[in-house]
């Protein structure tokens, strides 16, 4: 029995980049000899198992043969006469197909390392057609390594063309090609895995309204993916960046329907949809009358939800920075209106729904000072 460092640990290490997380293929061994050495298996039908002390996934060397639609539309084959050189073969890019044995030393059929130091994504054979989900996981290192200056192989960016018109991507599930998507959302250079998207017409099958917006409207799709740059560079959470990459989306149905498809976590699509829906409100909050800048502040739960309150200024001052003045002026009405506390008009004698209304005329008596004071500072200032 052999066991070898496989993909990712490899390729980052060899890139001078951390390591998070390592893999490992054993060769000339069956399950059976690891689950007696105390190996625990991931599932019931695939080769892969956990190690009992570090929980890294060690995974018996096999061949893959494409059966069905879909990404899990394969047999395999896990057996101790595969070798090394045949599992590495089976992988999709180049560069995830590199190895190290016990001592270090690089076992690399497919030239992986050249592709590397030619900051090149490129794929090992025509099978890579056979898995779909491949057109995701490069589009995702495409946005992992563009500051890099990686770029995908002409001859690799028509088979991802290829998979898109075959009809394949449609039979990938929601949730897969969710977790691909949201990993992408979260690399450094988000931006690149929609424009690859674009670029192998992957888009309009997986997100339709965006391609749409592209096609229709190319500045605001421009707009949007410059927007989505600048959430990598401040470092947002994944609900910003969701929210920013479908703000210029038709309508906030729009914007429902693509969350709910992907079945994406519901802090992801309850700030994308607020966002869609409030956006230019917010940015205009210092000319809102009183009673608007109440009924926005409930709409966006403010006082409640103060995390996601953030969140949505985020997207707001992401999405129109020439706006801050106002998103400001928003997020101090929230903090004023804030510090009403419902205790005190207990003590006072409200309860029920007289509480709730006292509890606004409060809060509406706070908003109408603040905003006589951005009138007359607006006046002033244009004087």
């Amino acid at each position: 029995m052999q066991i070898y460092r496989v993909g990712g640990a490899v390729r980052d290490r060899l890139l001078g980049r951390p390591v998070s997380e390592v893999d490992w293929v054993v060769v000339g061994a069956c399950a059976e000899t690891l689950q007696a050495q105390g190996f625990r298996p991931v599932g019931r039908d695939f080769p892969v198992f956990l190690h009992p002390e570090t929980g890294e996934e060690y995974a018996l060397a096999r061949t893959e043969r494409k059966t069905g639609r879909g990404y899990g539309g394969f047999t395999f084959y896990a057996a101790p006469d595969v070798t090394l050189e045949q599992d590495l073969q089976r992988r999709d890019l180049t560069i995830n197909a590199m190895a190290e044995d016990a001592q270090g030393r690089l076992i690399d059929p497919c030239h992986g390392q050249a592709d590397l130091q030619a900051r090149l994504l490129r794929h090992i054979s025509p099978a890579f057609a056979e898995d779909p989900l491949r057109v995701l996981r490069v589009a995702r290192f495409a946005a992992r390594y563009h500051h890099l200056g990686f770029r995908i192989a002409p001859e690799t960016l028509a088979l991802m063309r290829q998979i898109s018109h075959s009809g394949e991507l449609e039979a990938l599930t929601p949730e897969r090609c969710w977790k691909e998507i949201s990993r992408a959302l979260m690399e450094p250079s988000p931006e690149i895995f929609i424009r690859v998207l674009q670029e192998c017409a992957a888009l309009e099958r997986l997100l339709p309204a965006l391609a749409r917006l592209f096609h229709q409207q190319p500045e605001a799709g421009t707009g949007c993916l410059e927007v989505l740059r600048n959430c990598a560079s401040s470092q947002q959470p994944l609900a910003v960046r969701w929210a920013c990459l479908l703000l210029g989306l038709a309508s906030p149905e729009a914007v429902r329907q693509s969350g709910q498809h992907y079945r994406v976590p519901r802090d992801c699509q309850e700030l994308a949809w607020l966002a869609s829906q409030h956006h230019l409100r917010a940015g205009q909050a210092r000319q809102l009358t009183a009673a608007t800048l109440l009924e926005l502040l409930q709409q966006l739960d403010a006082w409640r939800r103060p995390e996601r309150f953030s969140q949505f200024l985020a997207v707001c001052l992401l999405a129109q920075p020439g706006q801050q003045a106002d998103l400001q002026h928003l997020a101090e009405a929230a903090r004023l209106t804030g510090q009403i506390e419902s205790r005190t008009l207990l003590a006072q004698g409200y309860h029920g729904a007289g509480l709730g209304q006292a509890l606004s005329r409060q809060r509406l008596r706070v908003l109408e000072q603040l905003q006589q004071m951005a009138q007359s500072s607006g006046h002033a200032r244009s004087g």
